[in-house]
């Protein structure tokens, strides 16, 4: 069984790390573009591996906001799609998943 109050801590600091993070990101990009045309370039593509990253990180902002809402509500740790307990051992892994690792995996099959 979960402990959920472990989970909980552990989800807080991640959306801590990654709200730290985020700011970094958006501090960069906010830069003033440089003159040289060669830093501009690297620039460029350094504000592109950022986007990315600022998106990713979001996408696992609102999971963990969704994860702290079902320990709210009293359902973190059951499977959104059969209803059963996400175990522990995935728990570890990604502690705001929402499916089974059986559910995860039809998940993927069907998307491939």
């Amino acid at each position: 069984m979960t402990d959920v109050k472990a989970r909980e801590k552990q989800l807080k600091e991640r959306l801590a790390e990654l709200d730290s993070r985020l700011h970094r990101i958006e501090d960069h990009l906010e830069q003033p573009p440089e003159k040289d045309w060669e830093d501009r370039a690297t620039d460029i593509e350094m504000d592109d591996v950022l986007h990315g990253l600022g998106s990713a990180g979001m996408v696992e902002v609102e999971a963990i906001h969704a994860a702290l809402n079902r320990i709210k509500n009293g359902t973190y740790g059951e499977c959104l799609r059969c209803g059963e307990e996400i175990a522990d051992e995935r728990l570890n892994i990604v502690p705001h998943t929402t499916l089974c690792r059986d559910c995860a995996s039809k998940v993927a099959a069907q998307k491939q």
